[in-house]
């Protein structure tokens, strides 16, 4: 309802209600959550005998509009965080493998390092993590006293320092397999 999903809700005599749902896409995957979810909270208010649901697909206005507001609830209820509100993010990616992502992160990295800026570097590559071995760092990502934290290695680049995270640090070896649960989407 909050995001303008909830196209319309219809309450017939006999108790029958009829929901219609727009989606972001036909294909949306939390289409069965999104189902008994509202089937679940609506089917347990009084005087309901059954729930309907038809479902719909929201205009590119609509899906703009929805985006934003799930942003907005997003910020408003993330956790605290200890990055400043001036940081900037810069991310580099393709769709395709072996056209020069690692090589353009590391020496753009290094480059801000060295202008004396504090850079962080999360090699997410679960397939080649080249970042440790192009900057000629080893060793194995620390823990944290605090639940669920990584604390990244660092090197100091002139006036710099570099904060690096990689998937080749949860490996023994850089030819080590990096077993990983969960989706990867094509």
């Amino acid at each position: 309802v909050e995001l303008g999903m909830a196209r319309s809700v219809a309450i017939e005599d006999d108790g029958q209600v009829n929901v219609t749902i727009a989606l972001t896409t036909s294909g949306c995957p939390l289409r069965a959550q999104i189902q008994r979810e509202v089937r679940a909270r609506v089917s347990g208010l009084p005087g309901v005998s059954s729930v309907h649901l038809s479902w719909e697909e929201l205009t590119p206005e609509e899906k703009s509009k929805a985006m934003a507001r799930a942003r907005l609830n997003v910020s408003k209820n993330a956790p605290d965080t200890e990055v400043p509100t001036t940081t900037r993010i810069l991310m580099v990616a393709s769709g395709k493998g072996g056209v020069g992502k690692s090589s353009v992160t590391v020496n753009l990295s290094a480059a801000l390092a060295r202008r004396g800026f504090t850079v962080g570097v999360m090699d997410a590559d679960i397939w080649g993590f080249s970042i440790p071995r192009m900057l000629g760092i080893e060793g194995r990502l620390g823990g944290s006293p605090e639940v669920g934290k990584i604390e990244p290695i660092e090197m100091q680049i002139g006036e710099g320092l570099l904060k690096v995270v990689s998937m080749g640090f949860l490996v023994d070896n850089e030819e080590s397999a990096l077993m990983w649960r969960g989706l990867i989407l094509n």
